[in-house]
This record gives structure tokens, C-alpha cells and sequence, in this order.
């Protein structure tokens, strides 16, 4: 199995794992989207919080140049940490939500 295939198990299993943990304070139901077309993966959260309609996506993860692009991440940890505990390398990693300047800043995959 290539890298590539590696990532796309392991983004889907990670986010599989996530979506089973729901926020306590609200009613909501985890929805998972997976397109292995275009390699793009999101886990998303809908329902209410009190009179507060959630809708709204927490990770969005792109498997773009053999690399796994961080689109979106609303999760307390960092959906980074997952990643590198199960061994990914920082240089396979790229926090797409900040702007392409800044991501020499981080310990990250610019690109």
C-alpha cells in the first residue's frame, strides 16, 4: 500500500474515531463525508445548542501532493496531534487554514 493509500485509511479512521466523541452541551449528530475521488474528508456537526442551529464543519482534510492538508480544524487537541501520534511525519503535514506566508512559521509543510 502506498503513502498516499496509508493516509487516506488512516484520515478516515482518525475522523471515524472523532466523530463517535460529541459535545455534551448540545444536541448534535456527527456526519462524516468522505470522497476518495478528490480526496477530501470532513467531519461535520449538526443539530441544535439551545435555540442555536449547528451546522458546520470542524475537520476538512484534503490528501492533495502526496501530503495531508489541514483545511479546517476546530477541535480542541488539533487534529495535527492525532496525525502525529500515529506516526505521520510534520514534513507530510500541511496547516492549510493559515495563510501560505505564515506556514514557514510553524513546524509544519509549507506546501
Amino acid at each position: 500500500m502506498d503513502s498516499l493509500e496509508q493516509y487516506r485509511v488512516l484520515v478516515k479512521s482518525l475522523l471515524t474515531e472523532l466523530a463517535a466523541i460529541k459535545p455534551a452541551e448540545a444536541e448534535v449528530e456527527s456526519h462524516l463525508v468522505f470522497d476518495d475521488e478528490h480526496g477530501s474528508y470532513q467531519l461535520m456537526y449538526i443539530g441544535w445548542n439551545g435555540s442555536w442551529r449547528l451546522h458546520g464543519t470542524v475537520i476538512h482534510v484534503r490528501l492533495r501532493n502526496s501530503k495531508i492538508w489541514i483545511e479546517e480544524d476546530g477541535t480542541e487537541d488539533g487534529f495535527a496531534s492525532h496525525l502525529l501520534e500515529a506516526g505521520v511525519p510534520k514534513s507530510d503535514i500541511v496547516l492549510a487554514f493559515h495563510a501560505p506566508w505564515k506556514r514557514q512559521y510553524t513546524e509544519f509543510a509549507v506546501a
